[in-house]
């Protein structure tokens, strides 16, 4: 592979004057993590440790093991919602490696609410699920929960994708033959107690764990009987009466290390084989990617010099760089494990779909996982591109992305617009793992293009009605709020508190996240043996 040689001026003012503009950006990152790690009042806090509860970070310290990542997934769940306080929606999951195997976690944050859940929340179980069975990824739930936030129940309760959906993949996963573990560390009520019931292993902590389908004002409400939450649903009751439980544990800790000894017990996995190489780190600093991305989104930049500081070596094979040059496709190399990239260097015209058509079918029958780098406004419109048949040639790109096999990872580094987010393998089309970066905007159009389209309708039906165009102070004020509301709601941040992307993510870390990911998607076969397109219009 060719080393990709850097054009990049790193003392010129556009270099500085990007990197300074992404610099904030991060540290603005930095900040919203911090606070959604940290922020919880003191009472919770006090609360805790007279149940003599270990906080949930303290849980997976002692449940992973030492000095390996973790690769969470969604930190900023629910960001400004509800109340502003439901950091991360209330709940940590994410991959670890415990007893040397990775494993997906899904725990609750008793500090926050006393663990209950909200719809935001559900979303996020359903979403660490899917990462367990489309990657064969033991799941271990740690359940501290009140049970759902019943303000908001028609939001958690009766949909396809709300609170049921959750046991429905608790068959699905157990059927799949996917290790499912519950530490039982606090409350398991309604819902929540099917976590433990519909688990392949229950660990009980002894005094502050209880699985109950109702709890005990629920009890005296309906039966008049009067009940504690440990004579209710207890450790005693449950390992020794009932047997929903497995193993008796005295406390965090204890429960905590039963839980590695069952993951150490499982059958070694059987990891895919991908042509593995040594790993080398990138020729040119990561970082140096805040400087080359345009703190103006519209203003370009060839994505080389970004694959250049992610890819082991800075090597590329560049496939069919003189052809469709708005799309940079080639095969590189992460931490090891070889990829196919597509990234944008513009917008999408017919020549660059059909190039990535042929790129996602290599791949495919190669085995090679796919990477998308999205920074694009859509396809090319206008009345030449469609006699051309673009819509036909973007509908072959979009076949390709939707039936390829191999695990899809994508990173939206800049816009992500129109049908240029399905081509590029938007959350729609299944990637394994969806990042953004903090620059990021998702949308139908921009902002100011949408405002523009908005204004063009109604002239043309006031041309219709033979009345004049509208006149400068209304056109001001319709399209204003439409770029507010643009900026707002396809931003970054509402972006992943709706869980849109599995988190913002620096990109200076970006390899290193890949690194994780691919290596979490290879617990799982390679490709689906279901292989093959559906019609391509010819």
């Amino acid at each position: 592979m060719e080393v990709i040689e850097t054009k990049i001026d790193t003392s010129s003012e556009e270099y500085k004057e990007n990197y300074q503009a992404m610099q904030a950006l991060v540290l603005d990152l930095r900040k919203e993590l911090e606070t959604a790690l940290n922020n919880r009042s003191e009472k919770a806090r006090g609360r805790l440790a007279q149940q003599n509860k270990l906080p949930v970070r303290n849980r997976l310290e002692l449940l992973f093991d030492r000095n390996t990542p973790f690769l969470e997934i969604a930190p900023l769940a629910a960001r400004d919602m509800y109340d502003k306080k439901i950091h991360g929606a209330g709940i940590i999951t994410g991959i670890g490696v415990v007893e040397g195997r990775e494993v997906i976690v899904h725990a609750n944050d008793s500090m926050i609410k006393g663990g209950t859940i909200y719809p935001m929340g559900v979303k996020k179980g359903i979403r660490t699920q899917t990462i367990a069975m489309e990657n064969s990824l033991p799941i271990i739930y740690l359940v501290d929960s009140g049970g759902a936030y019943l303000p908001l129940q028609s939001e958690i309760f009766p949909d396809a994708d709300d609170g049921g959906r959750i046991f429905y993949n608790q068959a699905i996963l157990s059927k799949m033959g996917i290790p499912q573990i519950c530490g039982v560390m606090g409350l398991c009520t309604a819902g929540a107690a099917y976590i433990p019931a519909m688990s392949d292993d229950v660990v009980h902590v002894k005094g502050t764990g209880a699985i109950f389908l109702g709890g005990p004002p629920l009890v005296l409400a309906a039966t008049g009987e009067e009940v504690t939450a440990d004579e209710l649903g207890g450790a005693n009751v449950h390992c020794m009466e009932s047997g929903v439980s497995d193993y008796f544990a005295e406390d965090d800790a204890h429960c905590i290390e039963i839980i590695r000894q069952i993951i150490k017990n499982l059958p070694p996995p059987k990891k895919t084989e991908i042509g593995l190489r040594e790993a080398k780190p990138p020729l040119y600093e990561p970082e140096e990617i805040y400087g080359i991305v345009s703190k103006n989104l519209a203003t370009p930049y060839d994505v080389r010099e970004v694959i250049a500081r992610m890819v082991d070596g800075s090597e590329f094979l560049e496939f069919k760089a003189l052809y469709g040059p708005t799309l940079v496709c080639g095969w590189a190399y992460i931490h090891g494990y070889p990829v196919g990239i597509l990234g944008n260097n513009g917008v999408l015209f017919s020549d660059s779909s059909l190039k990535a058509t042929q790129f996602i079918q290599l791949c495919d029958k190669r085995g090679i996982p796919l990477v998308f780098l999205q920074n694009i406004n859509g396809y090319i419109i206008g009345k030449e591109y469609e006699r051309i048949g673009i819509t036909k040639d973007g509908h072959k790109m979009v076949n390709a992305v939707s039936t390829a096999t191999v695990p899809k990872f994508t990173v939206i580094i800049g816009a992500s617009f129109g049908a240029g987010n399905y081509g590029m393998c938007g959350r729609a089309y299944s990637p394994r793992f969806l990042w953004i970066w903090p620059n990021a905007q998702i949308g139908v159009m921009g902002g100011e293009q949408a405002a523009d389209v908005m204004i063009t309708v109604k002239n043309d039906q006031l041309a219709r009605e033979g009345q004049p165009p509208l006149p400068e102070e209304m056109v001001r004020q319709i399209k204003e709020p439409i770029i507010a509301s643009a900026m707002r709601e396809g931003n970054a941040y509402y972006s992943t508190a709706n869980i849109w992307d599995d988190g913002i993510i620096d990109p200076a870390k970006t390899r290193d996240v890949l690194g994780l990911a691919i290596s979490a998607s290879l617990n799982a076969p390679l490709r689906d043996d279901v292989y093959g397109y559906g019609t391509f219009r010819m």
